[in-house]
C-alpha cells in the first residue's frame, strides 16, 4: 500500500487550492453584534448622502417656484 508522495502532492494541490478560495475575502474577525452595528453605520451614512442628494436637487428647483 505504498503511494508514495501522492497524499504530499494532493494535500499541497487543496491548500493552494482554498488559499486562492479565500484570497478575496476579508476576516476581521468581528462577534456578531459588531459586525451588525458597522452595517448599520454605513447603511446610516449611505441613506444621509442619497438624502442629502435629494434635498440640495430639491431646494434647487424648489427655490425657482417661489
Amino acid at each position: 500500500m505504498t503511494r508514495g508522495n501522492q497524499r504530499d502532492l494532493a494535500r499541497a494541490k487543496n491548500q493552494k487550492k482554498q488559499a486562492e478560495q479565500n484570497k478575496g475575502k476579508r476576516t476581521d474577525n468581528l462577534t456578531v453584534e459588531q459586525r451588525k452595528q458597522r452595517d448599520a453605520d454605513v447603511m446610516r451614512e449611505k441613506q444621509k448622502k442619497k438624502e442629502d442628494a435629494a434635498t440640495s436637487s430639491a431646494g434647487g428647483s424648489a427655490n425657482k417656484i417661489k
